[in-house]
């Protein structure tokens, strides 16, 4: 198959009612064409698994997937990497990364996304002079400048490239782009770092980090859709669930599983957050 003639053919009109999209989708393809080769910063997540799957279909095999590995990444998120990268027929490597050995990383100031991404996205810059990828590129969107971002400082530092964000594409426009690509993850809930649970001014320690997965783990296992988060406040334990989950988790046959294994797993206290789950709650203390 000739690079970018799934892509072309198969979703030549991605969608009549929506020609905006269909022009950003031509222009999505267009980016990724100039750069004939890119080496891909792959998460697994919905934004990007499109970059990705499009890269595909424009660049043939003219690309690498490679996701970052650490005590901040649930292991799910790595498996679910592995099979996305499998299933799109693409080269795909998992790299060990080590921002627990940063000590500007482990005191969690705000812009500690800034040292992590300068690490990782450094190593991937390498790499790619290594086996000859002209562009390191991520997944970033048009609309992710709304939350704080300093990450963004690091990878704008290295030249990485944000091909979604070049094209104007939203997180919306992304979701639905891939549903069309019959990709699995169109409905994918958003996460984040393991690190993003624990306070900002809160030393982050392994054992926290394992805490943490464990915990929203064992609430994923009991039924609980969408998201699940557990915040980190030393020997409390601050849950934060969909709204529409709210009443179901603080049913008795729920709190009787809940409590316990918390206390195994080190916490004192439990709490709920009445308020339930939004995007980036810890950072209300910066704005």
């Amino acid at each position: 198959m000739k690079p970018g003639s799934e892509g072309v053919k198969k979703e030549e009109k991605m969608d009549r009612d929506h020609p905006e999209l269909d022009r950003k989708y031509f222009n999505l393809q267009e980016i990724l064409r100039k750069m004939k080769g890119l080496l891909v910063a792959f998460s697994g997540g919905v934004d990007s698994t499109l970059l990705l799957k499009v890269a595909k279909d424009t660049l043939g095999n003219k690309i690498l997937a490679v996701t970052a590995q650490s005590e901040t990444t649930a292991p799910l998120e790595i498996r679910e990497a592995r099979k996305l990268a499998e299933d799109l027929g693409i080269e795909h490597l998992v790299v060990k990364s080590e921002e627990l050995e940063l000590s500007e990383f482990i005191k969690n100031p705000p812009d500690k996304c800034y040292f992590c991404k300068k690490l990782r996205f450094g190593h991937l810059v390498e790499l790619a002079r290594v086996r000859g990828f002209p562009y390191v590129v991520d997944g970033t969107n048009a609309d992710d400048h709304q939350d704080h971002r300093p990450g963004g400082k690091a990878t704008q530092e290295l030249g990485i490239r944000s091909p979604l964000r070049e094209a104007l594409l939203s997180k919306r426009e992304i979701r639905l782009l891939s549903k069309k690509l019959k990709l699995p993850t169109w409905n994918k809930q958003p996460n984040a770092c393991l690190a993003s649970r624990i306070p900002y001014g809160q030393p982050i320690t392994r054992e926290k980090l394992r805490q943490v997965d464990a915990g929203e783990a064992f609430i994923r296992g009991l039924g609980l859709t969408g998201q699940v988060r557990v915040r980190h406040y030393g020997d409390l334990a601050r849950l934060e669930v969909d709204a529409e989950n709210l009443k179901k988790i603080v049913e008795k046959r729920m709190r009787e599983k809940i409590i316990p294994y918390f206390k195994a797993l080190g916490f004192q206290f439990v709490t709920l957050d009445l308020e339930g789950y939004f995007m980036g709650s810890l950072n209300r203390v910066i704005h």
